[in-house]
C-alpha cells in the first residue's frame, strides 16, 4: 500500500482505540473496540491447534477487521443494535472500503461477505470468538459494571455461535462456569 494511503487507513482504524464498548476492563475502565478486536485475535492465535483444518490466518484477519465499521458509528451493544444500526454502519464502512487500493478493497469485501454469510468454518470460528471474548471480558470485569440483563444474558449468549464445534462448546461451558461463580450461583 502506498505510504500516504496507509497512513490514511490507519488514521481511520485508530478511532477504534477511543471507541468504547459497553464492557469494562478489570480495573474499571471502558474497554475500547480495538482492545476487543485485539483480544479476539489473540484467542484465534491460541486456539489454532484445536482447528487444524481451519485457515486461522483468515480467522485472524476477520477478527482484526470485524468492527472497523464502528470507527464511523461507535459501538452499539449487541442487545441494543437494530437492523437500521447495522445497515448504516455497513454503508459507511463500504464507502470507506471503496477508497482503498483495489487489492485491499477486494480482499476486505470478500472477507466481510464471508463473515456475514457464516457458511464457512472460518466465519463460524470468527463469530464464536466474537461472542466468547465479550463473555470472557464481562467475567474479568467487576460485577458492579454489569447491568441487570447481563446476569441472564451471560448464561446463554453465544451458545448458538459455538454449537458447531465440540471444542468451542467446551470453552463456552467453562466461561459459563466463571459467570455462575461471579454472580453467586455456584
Amino acid at each position: 500500500m502506498e505510504a500516504r494511503k496507509l497512513i490514511e487507513a490507519l488514521s481511520v482504524a485508530e478511532r477504534l482505540k477511543d471507541a468504547t464498548r459497553h464492557c469494562y476492563t478489570k480495573n474499571g475502565r471502558h474497554e475500547s473496540v480495538a482492545e476487543h478486536s485485539w483480544m479476539m485475535t489473540l484467542m484465534a492465535f491460541f486456539i489454532k491447534d484445536e482447528f487444524p483444518e481451519v485457515d486461522m490466518d483468515k480467522v485472524i484477519k476477520m477478527c482484526i477487521i470485524h468492527d472497523l465499521g464502528e470507527a464511523f458509528t461507535g459501538d452499539v451493544p449487541t442487545f441494543e443494535k437494530t437492523k437500521e444500526n447495522e445497515k448504516f454502519e455497513e454503508k459507511l464502512l463500504f464507502e470507506w472500503i471503496d477508497t482503498l487500493p483495489e487489492n485491499y478493497k477486494l480482499e476486505m469485501t470478500a472477507l466481510y461477505d464471508e463473515m456475514s454469510k457464516r457458511e464457512t468454518v472460518e466465519a463460524k470460528v470468527y463469530k464464536a470468538i466474537d461472542g466468547l471474548e465479550a463473555l470472557v471480558q464481562h467475567n474479568i470485569s467487576d460485577i458492579s459494571t454489569w447491568i441487570p440483563k447481563e446476569y441472564e444474558l451471560n448464561k446463554t449468549y453465544a451458545d448458538d455461535k459455538v454449537a458447531f464445534s465440540e471444542y468451542l462448546m467446551e470453552l463456552r461451558e467453562e466461561i459459563r462456569k466463571d459467570t455462575l461463580k461471579k454472580i453467586g450461583e455456584i
